[in-house]
């Protein structure tokens, strides 16, 4: 991957357009949406276990304690508190 990729800002990028269009809904190859959608839910889970591990939503500790970025980081808290999931 070149230097200077943040891979959670392209996932971040995807699920913003997974959740927020229907139209690639419809072109995106079931398998792989479900695959994705299934690992996000499991990062989800990561991400609560340690938020309560932790008792912190300090986003530079949780970030590195999941080899996230801090944007990565920042969008699952904000997706997970949007859910009502913390």
């Amino acid at each position: 991957m070149d230097e200077g990729v943040d891979p959670t800002q392209m996932c971040q990028s995807l699920v913003d357009k997974v959740f927020q269009s229907k139209q690639l809904r419809t072109v995106a190859e079931p398998d792989i949406l479900a695959l994705f959608e299934d690992w996000l839910e499991e990062l989800e889970e990561e991400f609560i276990q340690q938020v309560q591990k932790s008792g912190s939503h300090d986003l530079g500790e949780l970030a590195r304690g999941l080899g996230l970025s801090q944007a990565g980081a920042d969008f699952l808290i904000t997706k997970l508190k949007r859910d009502e999931r913390i």
